[in-house]
């Protein structure tokens, strides 16, 4: 680690005015060049801290960055992860207040529940598989603290890899019963077809996501415990969301689920 304690509580406190209080923000490392991963979670870890603090429940995970293709633009050979707060949960058909965010984007995700603990190192699809109670099609709303989403990785990192709010619902089912790898997904916007994609987007299979995530928090001494909501990772590109907009995801086998913005 790079930074002393007090500049990672400096700049948690920062980054989560900024999402609470719907404001953007330059990337921090263009204040702290010298910042390195260990660094950027470690600010993650103390906006989770903060959060606790005021009585707010984590509630699940995320992973970010998990197209091959995208981890291989960035220059990073595994993906980003954050945490998910209990007040990020939307109600499905729910309504999303456009004034406590900056400039939110959806995704359409397989959200993993877990019916086992995972811990790495050594974690791969098939244990993910085995400890998974069931899945269900998810949104997730994005929406990065820094100014125009322009942001490097460790600066996404310590934002918490953009996590605002999300929406799960649609049809729970065992992973037995499926391919997720082919399991296809629409989203539609306003009644309009606005992305398309199929499961394998996600790391080949959106389980190895989960593997990952499992690994990485191996190497800290923690664990997936049982009982965990895990979103995957985005299927498709993020879509941009406004005022009156409402949001379907539909996936196959899973049926659907939506919300508006207002």
């Amino acid at each position: 680690m790079k930074l002393d304690q007090a500049t990672i509580a400096k700049l948690a406190a920062h980054l989560e005015n900024c999402e609470l209080e719907a404001r953007d923000t330059t990337k921090i490392t263009d204040d702290h060049p010298e910042m390195d991963w260990d660094d950027a979670y470690a600010i993650q870890d103390e906006i989770k801290r903060r959060k606790i603090a005021r009585g707010c429940r984590i509630v699940g995970l995320k992973a970010g960055l998990t197209s091959h293709a995208k981890m291989k633009q960035m220059g990073v050979d595994t993906p980003v992860f954050g945490f998910l707060a209990d007040y990020f949960s939307v109600p499905e058909g729910g309504e999303i207040k456009l004034s406590e965010l900056i400039h939110p984007k959806v995704e359409p995700e397989i959200a993993f529940v877990t019916k086992a603990a995972l811990k790495g190192p050594g974690c791969h699809i098939g244990a993910v598989l085995a400890a998974t109670d069931f899945v269900m099609p998810a949104i997730e709303i994005i929406d990065s603290r820094y100014r125009d989403f322009k942001f490097d990785l460790k600066s996404v990192v310590a934002d918490n890899c953009s996590s605002s709010r999300f929406v799960v619902g649609g049809r729970i089912r065992p992973v037995e019963d499926l391919d997720l790898r082919t399991l296809g997904v629409v989203i539609e916007k306003n009644g309009e077809v606005v992305a398309l994609g199929a499961g394998a987007a996600v790391l080949g299979h959106p389980a190895a996501a989960i593997a990952m995530l499992a690994n990485l928090l191996g190497e800290r001494g923690e664990e997936i415990p049982a009982g965990t909501l895990i979103l995957s990772g985005a299927i498709t590109e993020a879509v941009m969301v406004k005022a009156g907009d409402n949001v379907t995801l539909r996936a196959q086998d899973l049926g659907s689920v939506s919300v508006r913005f207002a």
